[in-house]
């Protein structure tokens, strides 16, 4: 708390036109949590995520009844040839992501079998998936090799 207060107090004191009313001052410091919270990047957040990110890309608790399922949230980086590595009831499954992505820091939201693999900086969706246990491979679902290059148009 006194790190974000510090920064506040430094955020504040650089403002132009210093509020005169608690209306105004209010009003700065609305201004102020929604840069910190959506704008302002954080060190202590994977790939310098903003706190808005972080808590969008969680899983959120809904009311109801118990269920038996299997949570977790796993950290890592795609690796150079656009895959990311899952162990599962102690087997490894490799979950293809695209190359496009190598090296991005990702977050990994598993239920039982269901997979989303979210970037962290961002919080996009890369992949959603079913993982399909007698498979150590699970492919993206589009072809091999490049994509065709689509004519342009003028």
């Amino acid at each position: 708390m006194e790190r974000f207060q510090q920064t506040l107090k430094k955020w504040l004191a650089a403002q132009h036109g210093q509020p005169t009313t608690l209306a105004a001052l209010q009003a700065l410091l609305d201004s102020f949590v929604v840069a910190y919270d959506h704008h302002r990047p954080h060190r202590s957040l994977p790939a310098r995520a903003t706190p808005a990110t972080a808590y969008q890309t969680r899983p959120k608790t809904t009311p109801g009844g118990r269920n038996d399922s299997h949570y977790r949230l796993r950290r890592d980086r795609i690796d150079h040839v656009g895959g990311v590595t899952l162990r599962v009831a102690g087997r490894p499954h490799h979950i293809g992501i695209g190359r496009t992505h190598a090296r991005t820091r990702v977050l990994l939201l598993v239920q039982d079998l269901h997979v989303r693999v979210i970037n962290a900086a961002t919080g996009e969706l890369l992949r959603e998936l079913e993982l399909d246990p007698s498979k150590d491979y699970q492919p993206t679902g589009r072809p091999p090799g490049p994509q065709p290059k689509r004519p342009r148009t003028q």
